[in-house]
Order: structure tokens, then sequence, then C-alpha cells
């Protein structure tokens, strides 16, 4: 089933000379795990601002097209220009940046408890959510936590569970690990993961495309507001000079297999035995 589908879709900010979005087109599957890349300013995080209707609802300006949400529970679709963003929100939650933008409450728990309560669910059933929510995240130790002491993966991994909570079947995130040390990109990129299993559809924008060309069913490429390229991580990795040519920063491992002339690999240890590194 398909939970995403945009149609020609257009968008120009107020003021800008030049459209964010030009075009676009695509459609995600259900559990499908999608990456986007591009250079800065190619329309990467204006698009998923789109998909749960922040635009256009909340940021204003030029916008045509169809942003499709289906419910894959219930088969019910949403047009996101014709439908509130607080019900949008229920089927693609969305991720942001920095995830201080998105904490405000004073325990963790009241953190993912806050837009269940908003919901207006039963309180057992908030207590159940909240409790399932921090264990997949792993911050069921930091229920009285007050937010702001958490480290940044902590955090992050707490944005993770307060959109979790309100068991959407589309996750999109903007850059999840892009303010994170190693450890805490390891520990959201494992969260990711343990999503991806749970059968969540999961959207990413990234500009560290390690994780993406590892791990994504289908890589998509944006550049001036258009979809460049799109396809598997093998697909995508085979065309190594046009995404260097972007600025995409590839892995290194798969610069090096094209360097070689071999298939694309995408992490060191899937170096064929005989090639040295």
């Amino acid at each position: 089933m398909k939970v995403i589908e945009v149609r020609n879709l257009h968008f120009r900010y107020p003021r800008s000379r030049t459209p964010a979005l030009s075009g676009v087109s695509l459609s995600v599957d259900r559990g499908e795990m999608i990456g986007i890349l591009g250079p800065s300013g190619s329309g990467k995080s204006t698009f998923l601002l789109t998909l749960n209707g922040i635009i256009p609802h909340s940021i204003r300006g030029e916008f045509s097209g169809e942003v499709v949400l289906r419910n894959p529970l219930t088969g019910e679709e949403f047009k996101t220009s014709k439908t509130p963003v607080s019900k949008l929100s229920t089927i693609v939650g969305l991720v942001f940046q920095n995830p201080e933008s998105q904490l405000f409450n004073m325990t963790v728990e009241d953190e993912v408890a806050f837009a269940l309560e908003n919901m207006g669910l039963p309180r057992d059933e908030i207590e159940e959510r909240v409790e399932w929510a921090l264990g997949v995240v792993g911050l069921s130790n930091k229920r009285d936590e007050f937010p702001p002491n958490l480290s940044g993966g902590e955090k992050q991994r707490l944005a993770i569970a307060s959109v979790l909570a309100m068991k959407p079947p589309v996750i999109a995130m903007d850059e999840p690990t892009s303010q994170l040390d190693p450890m805490g990109k390891r520990d959201v990129e494992r969260v990711i993961l343990k999503l991806r299993r749970e059968g969540i559809t999961v959207v990413i924008v990234e500009h560290d495309s390690r994780f993406l060309f590892k791990n994504a069913d289908r890589l998509i490429v944006f550049d001036g507001g258009r979809i460049l390229l799109q396809g598997t991580p093998r697909e995508v990795g085979a065309r190594v000079d046009e995404l260097v040519d972007l600025g995409i920063k590839v892995p290194m491992s798969l610069l090096l297999s094209h360097r070689l002339g071999l298939s694309p690999v995408f992490s060191p240890e899937d170096f064929p035995s005989r090639v040295s590194l």
C-alpha cells in the first residue's frame, strides 16, 4: 500500500524568486525506509514539511500540486492541503533537526505524554503508550529526568519517542544525527532500525549518507527543488561522480570501490576479500 503520494508538487517561499520545490512527484510504500539526499538548499527539508501539512498550513507560500496521505490501518485518504495539521500528524510524525525545539516539559514522561493528553486519550492508554515509546528508544530509566539534562543523543531519542507515542504509521526525520557525537549517532541509528523492524515507514533527510546507503530501501536525490536521481542504494551508488559533483558526502568505501572499478560497496567490511585496504 502506498502511504504517501506526491503529485507535481510546487512550492515557493514568500519573497523568494526561485521555487523551493518544482514538479516533485513520488510515492512511498508502507514499511519503506526512504533516504533523501542533496546539497544545501536543494529542497530536502522543505519537502519534509509538506508531508504533514506544515506547508502549506503553517508556512505560507505559493503551493500547488498534491500530497496525499493514506492511513494503512483504515485505508482513509487525506489531502494535506485540505486537512488540519493536527490530524495529519497522527499519520506522519515529524522529528526536527534540533530536538530542543520540540522539548518543553519538565520531565521526560511529561514530554511523551503531552501530545497524547491533547488527543484526549484515557489515562491508562497514555501510560501504556508512554511506557512503550520510552522502551523503544531506550529511555525507560529516564522518566523523571529534566529534559535539558539529557545528552544530545538522549534528547533526540526523546523527540522520537514523543512522536512515536502517537503511533503514526510514518515518521519523517530531518537530519536526526547531525548535531550528535559518534555515540549519540549510533544510539539514534539503532532506534531508527528498530522502528523499521516494527513496520513503521521512515523518511529521513540526511547530509551524512553513510547510514542511508547501508540501510535505506530507496534513495532520492534532490537538486534545485527537483528530484535528480532515485533508486536503490546500489543504483544511486553507481552514479558516484554525479553525487560528488553535487557536493554530497558519499561513504569513503563507496568512493573507493568506484575508483577500483568494483560494484558499489557501502561499508569497509563488505569489500571483497581479495581487496586489501
